[in-house]
């Protein structure tokens, strides 16, 4: 990026400058990060909430507008956004017809947005998730379900707005979303990767004379490196990518997308050839864009999408839209715009004041262990990821500090500082490991409910851990060898457990901290040995051979953090109790 934003206010900046600069269609949904038309749907319509991490534009938000989208969320750079954030959004955007969430195949998104439609559910508000799965390079055809969603988010957006906008009921939108998302097929190519704010290199490098084939949109690396190649070949690529997965003949809708620098002459000159290639199969083009729909922040790069069109899909796609990022044979009457400004301290790194109580106490000393690594914790991730996971803790634990630090302070024991760390950890983070990380949080806070810092036992520490493990693997469906935090988490929590087996039953914290730090040595090993593991989920499996000989990064910074909370548990005993 030449600008070089801020990394931790970035998400908070551009879209307080997008929502002053769009403020005569959209409007910014208060104390959260999403935005929702201007203009009131009348009642009973379908919501369509669309979301996922910032870095896309103009997906998500620049999609919000009457014929499109109803709302959209958004995280941090390529971070999912929270459950709390999507359900504010979509509340916000609710007007008696039920939500509609559509988002990319990813494991952040489909925990906090499934997060999020529970919430939505215990309130009476009826919803339908669709997950865009175009992108052929991430999975087999016979396993659509496994594949992410890139820009083939758009063209299935724009059916389900479509239809939504006509006064289908919920089914009716969901089921036309479904149609869409089957019909849609993508394939992209990189020249180069993106930047993220307030870096000054990027993810990874394409030597001068290679391209990356089967990019993701997330900053990752393609899954196949090739010769550089001229725009009739490049596009032959792309076409022949594709057209194995499509029929012999009829209507289509075709994409160019850019990932973000990729200028549109040279998107044209491949469209060219691309228009000529898919007209020879068979293909009629009856709708086609060219443009920047779906980013990668400033990644060299674009993609090739093909929605296959019967005729409602064909009357759905070319119905009118107004929104700031794409318009289609409409006009909308724009009125005041008064500027945004959201004052979000959360951002910041707490105070150093006197902690206030035991919760506080372990997190802050977690929060300085994790700022000590963010580097190493990013480069871990960068490996066969986003680089963000460094970055994401940070975020999370200052949050879980703050939150812990306020819930003391107002009296709150362990349990509900727990809690509060846990729901704020979440929020702040974002993505799959601040979902998994809120959930060990808040879990170990409910095991502990009732019973005081100086009152907690072993056994007692032992069977909340166990109740929050318990969660996490329900949560996030990992299991050991997978190559994930489990690996690390788990054989804590079983070395927990039989050091709890083995102590006094009435050994008061003294012994709990002691076990404690046997486990988190477990840990730490635990974390260290997923260096010899092969991933089995997420970005990473797509990537599996890049990680060999490093460690899992969510392990490591599990290992960090309950070794961290060890040392200051240590720390905070008597010093004739520190050998207890």
């Amino acid at each position: 990026m030449t600008v070089l934003p801020t990394a931790t206010t970035f998400k908070r900046d551009w879209l307080d400058g997008f929502a002053t600069a769009y403020g005569r269609t959209v409007r910014k949904v208060p104390d959260a990060y999403g935005v929702v038309a201007r203009r009131p749907p009348r009642p009973g319509k379908v919501a369509v909430v669309i979301g996922g991490g910032c870095g896309h534009y103009p997906a998500f938000a620049g999609l919000v507008g009457p014929g499109l989208a109803d709302g959209a969320v958004v995280g941090d750079v390529f971070t999912s956004p929270s459950a709390e954030q999507v359900y504010r959004t979509a509340r916000a955007a609710d007007n008696g017809g039920g939500v509609l969430f559509g988002y990319g195949n990813y494991q952040g998104d489909v925990l906090h947005f499934g997060l999020a439609a529970r919430r939505l559910a215990a309130e009476g508000i009826d919803s339908r998730t669709i997950l865009v799965t175009d992108d052929i390079a991430s999975g087999p055809a016979e396993a659509p379900e496994r594949r992410r969603g890139v820009a083939g988010d758009f063209l299935v957006f724009k059916i389900a707005g479509a239809a939504a906008e006509r006064g289908d009921d919920l089914d009716g939108v969901y089921a036309a979303a479904v149609r869409a998302n089957a019909a849609t097929r993508t394939f992209g190519v990189a020249f180069g990767g993106c930047t993220l704010p307030g870096a000054r290199d990027p993810l990874f490098t394409v030597a001068d004379d290679a391209m990356e084939l089967g990019l993701g949109i997330h900053g990752e690396p393609g899954v196949r490196t090739v010769d550089r190649l001229d725009p009739a070949r490049l596009a032959d690529e792309l076409v022949d990518g594709l057209l194995p997965e499509l029929p012999a003949s009829g209507r289509v809708a075709v994409l160019v997308n850019g990932l973000g620098r990729t200028t549109y002459e040279e998107m044209f000159i491949v469209f060219g050839r691309i228009h000529e290639r898919l007209s020879v199969a068979g293909l009629t083009p009856v709708h086609t864009e060219v443009g920047e729909f779906v980013t990668s922040l400033d990644m060299a790069g674009l993609s090739l999408s093909v929605m296959v069109l019967d005729d409602e899909l064909a009357e759905l796609y070319a119905a009118p839209c107004d929104t700031p990022g794409y318009r289609s044979g409409t006009s909308f009457r724009p009125g005041p715009v008064e500027p945004v400004r959201t004052v979000d301290a959360g951002l910041e790194r707490p105070a150093e004041v006197p902690v206030a109580g035991p919760v506080d106490h372990a997190l802050t000393a977690a929060m300085l262990r994790l700022e000590e690594n963010e580097g190493e914790l990013g480069r871990l991730d960068a490996v066969a990821a986003d680089g963000d996971h460094g970055l994401g803790m940070t975020r999370g634990i200052r949050a879980a500090v703050a939150a812990a630090r306020d819930a003391e302070q107002a009296g709150d024991g362990v349990s509900q500082a727990l809690l509060a760390a846990g729901t704020a950890f979440a929020d702040a983070a974002g993505g799959a490991s601040g979902a998994l990380y809120g959930v060990l949080l808040a879990e170990v806070g409910a095991g502990l409910r009732g019973v005081e810092a100086e009152d907690i036992t072993p056994t007692a520490l032992a069977d909340a851990v166990d109740g929050a493990v318990r969660a996490f693997a329900d949560l996030g469906g990992a299991r050991p060898g997978d190559k994930t935090m489990l690996d690390a988490i788990e054989p804590f929590r079983a070395r927990l457990r039989a050091r709890a087996n083995g102590a006094d039953a009435l050994a008061g914290h003294v012994e709990a901290a002691a076990c404690w730090a046997e486990a988190a040595e477990r840990a730490v090993r635990a974390a260290r040995a997923t260096a010899h593991l092969t991933p089995a989920r997420g970005r990473a499996a797509r990537l599996a051979d890049r990680s060999k000989g490093h460690p899992d990064p969510g392990a490591t910074s599990f290992a960090l953090v309950v070794g961290a909370v060890a040392e200051a548990a240590q720390r905070a005993l008597p010093d004739k109790e520190h050998t207890a």
